[in-house]
């Protein structure tokens, strides 16, 4: 693929809630409505708070599927989970377009909770941003990390660090209840008994690295896992960025999770699974027999790729999460010959090697494609 080429061509025919056919690789974009019922009768809504409760974008919204041509109904589908703080699919058409049309399986683009166009427009409306954004600069001075794209996020998580946790459990509950009702052949695109796998890129790795541990229902015992960027513990993480959020916002999150959380939810009575999963997914140390053990027991139903010059999820934590056997089997460590990043590992512009930036692509998602085809 040229990513370059492709890349723009994508973004002009992408209209979200628009259904709309590309011609080119003989692909749909369909979009369906998904309505959350993570709250129904559930003790782990305390830990939301009321006014996110009301965040009606979150609760209701449609999601996106690159479908092939003539497929009517199927039994297969590949599940494409997004990074932390992002507000646009733009970035995920070329993986779509390219999982989908070399698997000839439908790649639903999922969003994470409050994320995506499960969002209010303000949250990245600069206009509406910019009291929010002078008043953190007021506090914590000039930080570089601060901008409009992560002001949002980071004064989210700076008032309530357990967004951070019970946005991935609204969103495991999500991906469970769209499982279910693949699975149960009451999706109008898909068979029973459907053979659900993910793609997952930098926190979304996280999400499913949880989702497949928890297991909901058993929804994902046969679930295979490939993870680009991501995949390592939360200890290892460095999320101060200008995409993602800034210098406070990352260290009153980490000292959350590092010293606070375990009380703070074991008070609100939200101890199972799902709360152990994450639970040993935050350092090294929690669990890390039983964690280390799941992901052995995985075998071949996981895969992925490291970049050697990721800040953000660092190779490092990937080992420290898999465990050294699983990680140096599973997980390669590659190094591009440009210069990227982790929220842009295939950037596009002048000076870019358009040549190298193509080669990377078609050997990062031909790997995804070897595992989920």
């Amino acid at each position: 693929m040229n990513y370059e080429q492709r890349q723009p061509e994508l973004n002009a025919q992408f209209q979200l809630g628009v259904n709309t056919r590309i011609e080119e690789s003989g692909i749909d974009i369909r979009f369906f409505p998904f309505k959350s019922q993570a709250f129904s009768g559930d003790e782990r809504s305390g830990i939301v708070n009321s006014i996110d409760r009301q965040i009606a974008e979150n609760m209701e919204f449609e999601y996106p599927v690159f479908v092939p041509k003539g497929v009517k109904k199927t039994d297969k589908a590949i599940l494409l989970i997004h990074g932390l703080n992002e507000r646009f699919w733009n970035k995920y058409l070329c993986w779509a377009e390219y999982l989908c049309k070399n698997t000839g399986k439908p790649v639903i683009l999922f969003p994470i909770a409050f994320h995506m166009n499960r969002s209010p427009q303000t949250w990245s409306n600069p206009r509406a941003l910019k009291p929010i954004l002078e008043s953190r600069r007021n506090i914590y001075g000039e930080d570089r990390s601060l901008s409009f794209a992560n002001v949002a996020f980071s004064e989210r998580i700076s008032e309530n660090p357990i967004r951070f946790y019970s946005s991935g459990r609204q969103s495991m509950s999500d991906l469970s209840q769209l499982a279910a009702d693949i699975k149960q052949g009451t999706h109008s695109l898909f068979k029973e008994d459907t053979q659900i796998d993910i793609f997952s890129y930098s926190i979304g790795a996280f999400l499913s690295q949880i989702t497949m541990m928890t297991n909901p229902s058993g929804l994902f015992s046969n679930s295979k896992l490939f993870m680009f960027c991501g995949g390592g513990i939360f200890s290892s993480m460095f999320g101060e960025s200008r995409s993602i959020m800034d210098k406070q916002a990352f260290k009153r999150l980490f000292e959350y999770y590092m010293t606070d959380f375990a009380v703070e939810a074991k008070l609100k009575s939200v101890i199972d699974k799902g709360f152990e999963s994450f639970y040993s997914m935050i350092s090294p140390e929690r669990n890390k027999e039983e964690r280390e053990s799941f992901f052995k027991r995985l075998g071949n139903r996981i895969s992925g790729i490291s970049l050697t010059r990721d800040t953000v999820i660092p190779y490092q934590g990937v080992v420290e999460a898999l465990g050294t056997d699983t990680a140096s089997t599973h997980i390669d460590l590659q190094d591009f010959s440009y210069a990227y990043t982790h929220e842009n590992p295939f950037p596009t512009g002048l000076g870019i090697n358009m040549e190298e930036v193509n080669r990377s692509f078609n050997h990062v998602f031909s790997k995804a494609v070897h595992l989920l085809a």
